[in-house]
Order: structure tokens, then C-alpha cells, then sequence
């Protein structure tokens, strides 16, 4: 059996540039890779410790594969949940800049989290551990 030893989300998005601005300028994460060099992007990258998201622009993917019309469809049904520190910090960050969907709150499974929606539909959960 294989190791696997990274999973690296790899979105499809509206518009690269939004994207990269968001997780970028609201999230705090990283800037990594843009293809081309300088906008308009058809691919980016974003970075935040082990974490990195792909975000590869719609259009640019049905040129290239014209027969995944069905599949290049961003849905809340599609989402993220990442682990971090301070997550009430986090909110307070970003709760003015993002839409949240799921309000900050401690779970009966150990977890003190938020979700937000990104500009292409996707929700977004971050969660920290705590002691319950």
C-alpha cells in the first residue's frame, strides 16, 4: 500500500486573482506560484506552514479538458477544514472580511471552530482542539 503523505486541495475557481486575494489579504496565508508571472493568472498557489492550495481558473480548465462541462461547478457541497491555533483570533480577524456561515462555537467533539464561504462558494472550517 502506498504512504501518502500530502493532500494539497487543488480548487477550480471563477477568477484566479479573487482567489489568490482572499486567502492571501483575509486569510493570511502565503503567496506561492502564479502562471503566468503577472495577471491574468490561470493558476496560483497559496501557502501557510504544511498547507498549500492550488487555485486553477474555470475557463482555462474546460479549454484544456472541454468534456468536464459537468464537473467545473465551485458548491458550497465542496469544502475545506483545516486545524489551527487560536482560532477565536482568527475569527475575530476575519469575521468583518469574510462571510461566515457556520458561527464560532465549541462542538461536542472537541473542536472550537467557524466556517466561512469563499468568493466561489467554498466553505471553509477552521477548528482548534480544546479540552471538553
Amino acid at each position: 500500500m502506498p504512504q501518502f503523505s500530502k493532500l494539497t486541495p487543488n480548487l477550480v475557481v471563477g477568477n484566479v486573482e479573487r482567489s489568490l486575494a482572499f486567502y492571501v489579504d483575509v486569510l493570511g496565508f502565503a503567496r506561492g506560484m502564479t502562471v503566468p508571472d503577472k495577471p491574468p493568472f490561470v493558476f496560483a498557489s497559496v501557502t501557510s506552514g504544511p498547507v498549500e492550495i492550488f487555485f486553477n481558473d474555470a475557463a482555462d480548465v474546460l479549454k484544456a479538458h472541454p468534456d468536464w462541462s459537468d464537473r467545473v461547478k465551485p458548491s458550497v457541497a465542496n469544502s475545506m477544514f483545516l486545524e489551527v491555533a487560536a482560532v477565536d483570533d482568527l475569527h475575530d480577524r476575519v469575521k468583518a472580511k469574510a462571510k461566515v456561515v457556520v458561527p464560532l462555537a465549541t462542538q461536542w467533539y472537541g473542536m472550537r471552530e467557524f466556517a466561512i464561504e469563499d468568493p466561489d462558494g467554498f466553505m471553509v472550517t477552521f477548528a482548534q482542539r480544546v479540552n471538553t
